[in-house]
């Protein structure tokens, strides 16, 4: 087992992967509630979805931990879900069946893209500075969304944002376990981002601001109502509106995925060369959970931001993404227990993490001007737009255009050129 997932290579025990492992679980596992409400809002069955939800999560991220060694949980996309209910179901009008088709079109094309290497070349292509920026801007916006989940920042007409009210108890409880997690870290206290998870699930309990489960074990739902509902519109998937919404599932999905594996890879220290290993089958089964979950009835999945948090407690090998799918196979049965992990809990974790993954920002060359412009716009984006894709999109386009600037595209890869035009041409098309 240790020589399978390269322990020794990577530096990683048994105890390390484990706690990484459930980490990553508790600050992932809001998608198990989360994702049913949203699609059950396009007339999707909630506990079809929770069940297809669950099952997704465990199937890819055993595949990312078996073929790709990567210590990343893989679940249904936040963003992508959203897109999938409220553009493209309530705003388009297209039936929730029909969606899933274009869910599983473009899960298709994923594999086959995967399979040919176009999508480990791309990345492999992809400036290193632009791939700090790209990791350091992740940071940034899991930064802000944990601040944003625990109420520390709020809208505002005025301002957009604003600090939130800081004696409101929830909030009061997020920033005790922020500051306990973020000390015991200074103190070099393993595990610490789970064991603040812990005191802060506990205090909150204590004091009534978490409720406690009513009971432990509930009943698997059944899959029925939305299985193999993917396959009920093929005849569709030509049509003007579908196309367009397989390109949108396919460009965000692409990037989303290709900015949490370089993110992760840096923070992890596994990048080499300015290449990432086992690029391929990472993205291959990435691609897989999204057909799975298509066929089962849940939308496009993505590669795990929150699997930063699970690095930071020491994740460093696949073994840490199977004990993930073991948890997310027994939530399927203790799904009560999943009402203790709030965001109050989570999102200080997640805020510890963005922190962390910000740092990589310190290896971006910010004496060149044509490197600072598109390194900067790629990070400030991100967080802004409240998308990671749309800060890689500008970052791309405004990259060959620096250094042609200065007479260096002979520097810029061909690929890059390609996609700075492609960009451009979706963002036309999207506004």
């Amino acid at each position: 087992m240790k020589k399978y997932f390269q322990f020794a290579e990577r530096g990683a025990t048994y105890r390390k992967e484990t706690l990484a492992g459930i980490t990553t679980f508790l600050s992932m596992a809001y998608i198990l509630v989360v994702n049913p409400i949203v699609l059950s809002e396009a007339g999707m069955d909630k506990g079809a979805v929770f069940t297809a939800t669950t099952v997704t999560a465990i199937l890819g991220t055993l595949l990312m931990g078996l073929l790709a060694n990567y210590p990343i949980g893989i679940a249904s996309s936040m963003g992508l879900n959203s897109f999938f209910t409220y553009s493209v179901v309530i705003g388009m009008g297209i039936p929730w069946q029909t969606a899933l088709t274009g869910v599983l079109v473009s899960a298709v094309l994923f594999v086959i893209l995967s399979l040919l290497k176009i999508r480990e070349k791309i990345i492999n292509t992809i400036p290193s500075d632009l791939k700090y920026a790209i990791a350091s801007g992740i940071g940034f916006f899991v930064a802000f969304i944990g601040l944003k989940n625990a109420g520390i920042i709020a809208g505002n007409e005025a301002t957009f944002v604003s600090l939130g009210s800081l004696t409101d108890p929830p909030v009061v409880l997020a920033l005790f376990t922020f500051i306990i997690t973020a000390v015991m870290l200074v103190k070099g206290v393993r595990g610490a981002i789970f064991y603040g998870m812990v005191i802060g699930t506990a205090t909150g309990m204590l004091t009534g601001l978490i409720d406690k489960p009513a009971s432990v074990i509930g009943s698997v739902p059944s899959l029925e109502p939305t299985f193999g509902a993917a396959f009920e519109n093929m005849d569709k998937v030509l049509t003007p509106d579908l196309l367009a919404v397989i390109f949108t599932f396919l460009f965000v999905g692409f990037f989303d995925t290709a900015g949490t594996l370089i993110a992760v890879a840096s923070q992890a220290g596994l990048m080499k060369n300015n290449e990432i290993p086992n690029a391929g089958r990472a993205l291959l089964a990435d691609s897989s959970a999204s057909v799975i979950g298509s066929v089962l009835g849940t939308t496009t999945t993505a590669s795990f931001i929150e699997s930063s948090a699970g690095i930071a407690a020491g994740g460093r090998t696949g073994f840490s993404s199977v004990v993930i799918s073991a948890l997310f196979t027994l939530s399927l049965f203790f799904s009560p227990l999943l009402s203790v992990v709030t965001a109050e809990v989570t999102a200080p974790a997640i805020i510890i993490v963005g922190a962390l993954m910000a740092s990589e920002i310190r290896h971006v060359n910010w004496s060149r001007i044509e490197i600072v412009i598109p390194a900067f716009v790629t990070i400030i984006m991100m967080p802004l737009t409240f998308s990671v894709a749309t800060g890689i999109a500008l970052g791309f386009i405004l990259y060959p255009v620096t250094m042609a600037a200065l007479k260096k595209h002979k520097d810029v890869h061909p690929i890059m050129y390609v996609l700075g035009a492609i960009f451009i041409l979706y963002f036309v098309y999207i506004s």
